[in-house]
């Protein structure tokens, strides 16, 4: 059996006193190393679901607007037929119009 001093038992305590409170602040210093990576994980998790979302978003806009102007594209070219359409028919009736005016003028 060992039997320690008054003075051997105290230097013992206190030093467990220390290696606890070393061993306590290492533990500290992790958990807030760890807090800290979590933060800057949690953050570069959301900068790149928002800069994932801002992607697609702008992908279905240029879809949507290249849609919108393929569906003009063929409105106008429509259009420009019917346009095309009515000059034709305006510059064939135009001597019949004409006439007609004469006609109702000269019958007065």
């Amino acid at each position: 059996m060992i039997y320690l001093g008054m003075s051997d038992v105290l230097r013992k305590i206190k030093q467990t006193e220390r290696d606890a409170a070393k061993k306590l602040a290492d533990a500290q210093s992790e958990a807030s190393k760890i807090m800290s990576d979590a933060r800057k994980q949690s953050s570069e998790i959301v900068s790149s679901a928002a800069d994932d979302s801002v992607s697609s978003t702008q992908a279905k806009l240029d879809s949507a607007r290249e849609g919108a102007d393929k569906e003009a594209s063929k409105v106008q070219k429509t259009g420009s037929k019917e346009v095309d359409s009515i000059e034709s028919n305006a510059t064939k009736n135009l001597d019949k119009a004409v006439k007609a005016i004469l006609d109702t003028m000269t019958t007065f």
